[in-house]
């Protein structure tokens, strides 16, 4: 329920002088490549896709400023700790100096290697907050992630993962021109009334 708090809080009453981001990995972004295209629509017909195709993976890191909505974004094709690291470093490089930088994350495990906890130790101004387990429906960024499936994934037909990525950094990158934040709107305690609601609904059901 702490957790609850002090992310919810993070996200309505952000400290002076910060900034808040939320980050997370879409791993292994699935794109096909359809031997065909996508057949077009006609009336009455719904669009009719191939069923043979060659997959594509790729892992989109990203980091969404909950203020603003702009997003600092990189892709790689390994998912582990390495990559982690690498784009903090990103992050902290694009960051003005000055200022403090709250980061809301869930708890996967290439984020709390030991390697990850000394570079927050020579970063003190990173201030993390670990979602709370299940509790991925609290990083707004997922919310980024879901447009960005919609926008550059499902619809298209990818030949190398290089196009892919390219797809969906191209469209961060025009969104950052433009940027649209996800605004929070329910409180801590309706939040966390809803929480406790249905923690009692499951502990009922197993007795």
């Amino acid at each position: 329920m702490e957790k609850v708090r002090d992310i919810v809080g993070l996200y309505l009453n952000p400290p002076d002088r910060a900034i808040v981001l939320c980050g997370d990995e879409k791993s292994q972004v699935q794109a096909l490549h359809r031997t065909q295209p996508i057949l077009p629509l006609a009336p009455g017909v719904p669009t009719r896709e191939p069923h043979d195709y060659e997959r594509h993976g790729v892992s989109l890191f990203a980091a969404m400023d909950v203020a603003s909505g702009v997003t600092i974004s990189s892709c790689y094709r390994r998912h582990l700790h390495q990559e982690f690291l690498c784009f903090l470093n990103g992050i902290d490089a694009n960051l003005p100096r000055g200022l403090e930088v709250h980061l809301v994350m869930d708890n996967y495990g290439t984020h709390k290697v030991t390697k990850l906890r000394t570079w927050l130790a020579r970063h003190p101004r990173y201030h993390v907050h670990f979602t709370p387990t299940s509790g991925s429906w609290l990083k707004l960024v997922e919310r980024l992630f879901a447009e960005v499936t919609e926008r550059c994934v499902q619809r298209g037909s990818y030949t190398a993962i290089r196009s892919l990525e390219k797809a969906m950094l191209d469209y961060l990158d025009e969104r950052n021109k433009n940027p649209k934040p996800f605004v929070w709107t329910a409180n801590r305690d309706l939040v966390l009334g809803k929480v406790a609601r249905l923690s009692k609904r499951i502990s009922d059901s197993g007795q």
